[in-house]
C-alpha cells in the first residue's frame, strides 16, 4: 500500500503557490465549520486564476463570527454544502504549495478536518505559513497580523476578514517578503530569513536537549534532522 504524503510547513519563498483562506463559523475545527473558502492560484509572482465561495455550513453563524467576517446567515442561505464544493477546491490547488497566514495553527486544520470527512486522509500539499515568515523577516513589528503586514507595506486593507480580499492582500505580502528575504545578507539591515531544513525544506528551530541547544526541523517527527548550532 502506499505511504500518504503529509503535508510539510516550509519556510522559503518560491514563486509558484496558492495563496488560500478560510472564514468559519469559530475556532474549532471539530465543532465549527466553514462559510467561505477562497484561493488565488499564481505562477512566476503573477496571479493565474482564483476561486472563491461561500459555504453553506448547516447551522446558524454564530453572531461573533458575523461580527469579524460580516458573513450572515441570509449570506449563506443559498450557498452550496462545502461537500458540494469541496472537489472543485482540491482540483484547484492541485499538488501546488499553499500560502496562508497562520494556516499551521489554524486553517489547515479544518482542511485537514474536511480531507478527514470525505477522503479519510489528511491534506498532502506543502504549506508556508506566513506569519512564521513574518516573526523571521519582519522581527521589527510589534505585532504581525496580516493587516499589521499590509500597513508596514502600503498595501491596502479594504474589506480585510473575507476570504478573498485575504487572500488578494496576502499575496502582496508574501511576494514584498520574499523580496526581503532574498535581499537579506551580511551587513544589510534586512533580518535574514529563518534557516531551512536541507532534508524537507521545513524550518530549523533552536532547541535545548539533554547534550545542550541544537537545531531541529520543525517538521518534527515527520523530519528527524538535526545539527549543532556551531
Amino acid at each position: 500500500m502506499e505511504r500518504q504524503k503529509i503535508g510539510r510547513r516550509l519556510s522559503a519563498y518560491q514563486p509558484d503557490y496558492v495563496v488560500f483562506d478560510l472564514e468559519t463559523t469559530g475556532l474549532s475545527p471539530v465543532t465549527d465549520q466553514i462559510i467561505e473558502l477562497s484561493a488565488v492560484k499564481v505562477k512566476g509572482g503573477a496571479v493565474q486564476e482564483t476561486f472563491s465561495t461561500l459555504v453553506n455550513p448547516g447551522r446558524p453563524i454564530p453572531a461573533a463570527a458575523s461580527r469579524v467576517n460580516g458573513i450572515t446567515d441570509a449570506m449563506v442561505a443559498d450557498a452550496p454544502a462545502l461537500k458540494a464544493v469541496w472537489g472543485q477546491f482540491l482540483a484547484f490547488i492541485g499538488d501546488e504549495t499553499l500560502v496562508g497566514h497562520n494556516i499551521h495553527s489554524f486553517d489547515m486544520k479544518f482542511l485537514n478536518a474536511a480531507m478527514q470527512k470525505f477522503h479519510s486522509r489528511d491534506l498532502g500539499n506543502d504549506y508556508i505559513d506566513t506569519l512564521y515568515m513574518a516573526r523571521s523577516c519582519m522581527k521589527h513589528l510589534p505585532r504581525h497580523r496580516l493587516v499589521d503586514l499590509a500597513a508596514c507595506f502600503r498595501i491596502s486593507t479594504e474589506g480585510a476578514h473575507r476570504a478573498l480580499n485575504d487572500c488578494v492582500m496576502n499575496r502582496k505580502c508574501f511576494e514584498e517578503m520574499g523580496k526581503r528575504m532574498a535581499a537579506a545578507g551580511p551587513g544589510q539591515s534586512r533580518e535574514p530569513a529563518a534557516e531551512v531544513c536541507p532534508r524537507c525544506g521545513g524550518e530549523l528551530v533552536m532547541r535545548n536537549g539533554r547534550y545542550g541547544p541544537f537545531y531541529g526541523c520543525g517538521n518534527y517527527p515527520r523530519c528527524r534532522y538535526t545539527r549543532d548550532p556551531g
